[in-house]
This record gives C-alpha cells, structure tokens and sequence, in this order.
C-alpha cells in the first residue's frame, strides 16, 4: 500500500474525527481546508471552525477559503499535487477542484445513499422513523451525492434516539469508515457502485419554516418530528400567541384527544394528535428556561391549544 497525500475539506465538529485519523494513519495531510472564522454574537470575535482548530492543534497547514470557485484557491491546491481530496461536511465544489487530484475526490455522507441526499440527512432520516441509516464514502461528481460508492457502513437508530444522539455516534462510525475506504483506495483494492437514482431521497436543508410541528399527524410521526429536529435547528409550535420549543416527547399510542389539546393526567403532560397522543417531556417558552412537563402544567393554562 502506497501511502496517499491528502488534502482535507471540513468545518464543524462532524468532521474532526475524521481528520484524527487520517492524521493518524500512514498517510500525509497536506494541508486542511476549512471555511473562515466566524463570530459567534456581535460582541465576540471571529473563532475559528472545529476543524481549522484541531488542524492547528496538530500543527497541520490550514488554508481557509470564502470562494471555493476562485482561481487562487484553484491555485493553492494545484501546487499541492495532492492524491486524494477528502471531503466531510464541507460545500458544493466545483469541477475546476475536483479534477486536481490524482486519483479523486471522495465524500463521508451521513446517510445510507441514494437515500437522504442533501444538507440534512441525520434529521430526515429520524422524522421519517427510518430504523436504520449509516454513512456513505463516496467519490465527488458534479451533481450532490451522486458518485459512485465505495463502501457503507449501517447502525440501527433507537425509538428514543434524536438527531443529536445519532451525529455523534455516525461522527465516528463514519470516520472509521473513511480511513477504512481510503486504505483500499491506496492499496487499489476497491470497487466501485453506481447509486440507484430511482431510490434516491432528498434531505433539504431545514428552515423556520419547516421545523413547525403538526399535531394533525399520527403520535408516531409529531415524536419522530421532534426527536429528529433535537437539538438542532429545534420544533416548535404556538402557545397562547407564543412560540413553544419542543425538545423531547414520547409517543402514547393508547390515547386520543384532540389534536393541539394539552392534557395533564397521571404525572403526565399529554398533547393530543391526530391519532393517540405525545407526552412532552422537556419544553420551553420564551425568556424561560427548559422546564418538564409536569412544571409546565403547574406553571400555565392547559385550556390553551398548541397550533
């Protein structure tokens, strides 16, 4: 086995594990590419990213880039002569980079591809009560999460199970996976599958706008809504004119009230859904911090409907 040169695309903590070990192996980082600092509030100043952070840690070459599509950067990593480009949680790349390299470009996906194809796999897969998804390395083409697979690697995803739980654990199982995948790709013993596009499924990006919680669907699905959209970017709905957050909830198939109706019963806060109900466990209105919901029910007016 030849050992590759890389050069390293990623930015937030996801990707951190997998530039461990890649350091760590028999191949050499040539240098990390990650997006630019960023301040965090209006006071703070411009912190790097996770990857830019432990890239310095380890004393590794760090070029930070805004225009992944300008001729300097082209530059930059055309000098390089690098064998691999190895991407994890990075942007879009244009042709003009993904042709540098000697052998390729591969990606680490955080989902069983064709399906989830997009910015938020982790959290589709969850609202859509799959029981299984894994990571995906594969090899960088024009079009997103389309090239041919290397290899894959499954886990099960718990009932309880929300989409942070999951990005921590598929942060290291993927990384395992990607040091396993570019080994073969040294060692030339690999082969490659085309994905199936007739089973592909997208995985938007999620907004404001579609992180509202709809208590007309099945309990099953209002919980998977919610544990798939915990801890990030967050479900909400409206109570009494005010935004609720919803972090964690529990699926009480056996009841049903009203959709949006909130009951206290047994120790319990019960918000009925189209068929059966979801026990709210953690919630949260503005200027007040995460409370149970046997807090909230000792706190606030339960002939308030959630809509």
């Amino acid at each position: 086995m030849k050992p590759l040169k890389i050069i390293f695309m990623g930015s937030p903590d996801f990707a951190v594990p997998s530039l461990e070990n890649i350091y760590n192996s028999m191949h050499t980082v040539q240098a990390v590419v990650s997006n630019p600092d960023k301040r965090r509030g209006r006071r703070g100043k411009p912190e790097p990213t996770a990857v830019k952070n432990r890239a310095l840690e380890l004393n590794l070459p760090v070029i930070d880039v805004d225009d992944v599509k300008s001729a300097e950067f082209r530059d930059q990593l055309s000098a390089l002569k690098p064998d691999l480009l190895v991407v994890v949680a990075f942007r879009i790349l244009p042709p003009s980079i993904l042709e540098i390299p000697k052998i390729g470009s591969v990606n680490l996906h955080a989902s069983l591809l064709p399906k989830y194809r997009g910015a938020a796999p982790i959290h589709w897969a969850i609202i859509n009560g799959e029981e299984k998804t894994g990571c995906t390395v594969f090899f960088l083409n024009e079009k997103v999460d389309t090239g041919n697979i290397v290899d894959t690697v499954e886990t099960a995803i718990g009932p309880l199970e929300n989409t942070g739980d999951l990005y921590n654990r598929l942060k290291d199982i993927g990384s395992k996976l990607l040091i396993r995948c570019i080994d073969k790709i040294a060692g030339g013993n690999y082969s490659l599958k085309e994905q199936d596009n007739s089973q592909a499924t997208p995985a938007p990006k999620l907004f404001k706008e579609n992180t509202k919680i709809n208590f007309n669907q099945d309990a099953d699905a209002v919980h998977n809504f919610i544990r798939g959209l915990n801890p990030f970017p967050g479900a909400w709905c409206m109570y009494d004119d005010q935004k609720m957050n919803i972090y964690r909830t529990k699926p009480v198939r056996s009841l049903n009230i009203e959709p949006g109706t909130l009951r206290y019963s047994d120790k319990q806060l019960l918000a009925g859904c189209r068929k059966g109900s979801v026990e709210l466990l953690d919630v949260q209105l503005p200027g007040t911090k995460v409370m149970s919901g046997a807090e909230f029910a000792n706190g606030y007016n339960l002939n308030s409907k959630l809509e």
